[in-house]
């Protein structure tokens, strides 16, 4: 669990999110990212020389803003600190994948190729806080 369990089921519930890193100089930077939840913690894709990545390397504190597809316009902030992942990374991106186009997605025989091709690699967020408003009805 990341958060409370109403918390929980609105992060798991929606696809769409906005990361938020920091650059050298301390400025905020925004992404808007599909992600899937594993366990205790987020992860999204990016490349490796996107400015996700970049910054993460920098400085591993995030802020990830869950946002509601539709009216009431909840929101779930997930505070905390992302790592990289550049290894084992297909389990994730299929993760991903199913969370965001349903759980028939089948990776392609070559997926793990192509996510190699593109450069990809995974951010883990590590939850240390979590709050938002889930129901504004």
């Amino acid at each position: 669990m990341i958060g409370t369990a109403e918390q929980d089921a609105f992060v798991r519930k929606n696809k769409w999110a906005v990361v938020t890193t920091l650059r050298s100089d301390g400025s905020p930077t925004n992404s808007v990212i599909f992600y899937a939840l594993e366990g205790d913690t987020l992860l999204f894709s990016t490349t490796r020389d996107r400015l996700k990545a970049r910054t993460v390397r920098q400085d591993n504190r995030v802020a990830v803003t869950v946002l509601d597809e539709g009216a009431p316009y909840g929101y779930v902030t997930i505070e905390g600190t992302a790592a990289l992942q550049e290894e084992d990374i297909v389990p994730g991106h299929v993760a991903i994948n199913r969370a965001m186009r349903g759980k028939d997605f089948t990776p392609p025989d070559d997926f793990a190729e192509r996510l190699d091709k593109q450069g990809r690699l995974l951010i883990r967020v590590t939850p240390a806080r979590v709050h938002g408003v889930t129901d504004r009805g």
